[in-house]
């Protein structure tokens, strides 16, 4: 029986590697998309079921083509990990348009046309398919310091998540939104090391999660156990946000 093929997107970022290494161990095929060409390739060198797909999500001409020929290859897709994203971090009012523009595009826009591409390959497909969002927890907790139009593109694709999950549920194509709070990946760098900080010592636990925890519940998602769950915003904070 052939293996099941998952696409991940920001695959050679730091949550990106993780998630990847998590799929890849559990046996599936893995076709790892990202801006960096140069990364992609060092990781295909030690990885023998993952495919280098350099494409730039910002274009979604780029995105619609990187999806047809990932079908011509293998005939189609059962999972799409969402995980490509960043954070600018100008603050309101002073957020330039294009910055708000290029925020929504790397975040909300990816993940949509992505979708767009996802569904169409994954229809016809056996079993339950799976579309994994990596959004934030900023999305929903406003004590802590995430920009506006940040919070707005993670928002978007939680909205995202709950249409297509009802949209296709009969279809049995299972969408699910993953919102971690502080993680260990390289966003840190965009931050000061006062702000960084104060978001650790906000954590229960005292420290931030790391990206293989993260990685564990896609990779649960993703297996025959998350058939079930679909349409759900998973928040992963350690209890910060509990009242």
């Amino acid at each position: 029986m052939a293996p099941r093929i998952a696409v991940v997107t920001g695959a050679a970022g730091g949550m990106g590697r993780a998630i990847v290494a998590r799929l890849l161990a559990d046996g599936l095929s893995v076709v790892g998309v990202d801006i960096d060409a140069g990364a992609l390739a060092e990781m295909a060198k030690t990885r023998p079921a993952f495919e280098a797909e350099p494409c730039d999500l910002t274009d979604a001409g780029a995105i619609s083509a990187l999806f047809a020929r990932i079908v011509a290859r293998h005939g189609g897709i059962d999972a799409l990990v969402n995980n490509a994203g960043t954070c600018l971090m100008s603050d309101f009012p002073d957020i330039p348009a294009d910055e708000l523009d290029r925020q929504m595009a790397i975040n909300f826009s990816s993940a949509f046309h992505c979708c767009q591409g996802a569904v169409k390959a994954m229809l016809g497909r056996p079993g339950v398919r799976k579309i994994v969002n990596i959004s934030s927890n900023g999305a929903y907790n406003f004590d802590v310091f995430d920009p506006p139009h940040y919070r707005a593109s993670k928002a978007a694709m939680d909205t995202l998540t709950k249409d297509l999950a009802r949209r296709y549920a009969r279809d049995r194509i299972a969408v699910n939104s993953i919102a971690p709070a502080m993680t260990e990946t390289p966003l840190f760098n965009v931050l000061s090391e006062e702000v960084l900080a104060r978001a650790i010592a906000a954590m229960p636990h005292g420290a931030a999660m790391r990206p293989e925890q993260v990685a564990g519940w896609v990779g649960f998602l993703i297996s025959d156990m998350g058939d079930v769950s679909s349409g759900n915003v998973i928040i992963l904070n350690q209890g910060r946000d509990v009242r």
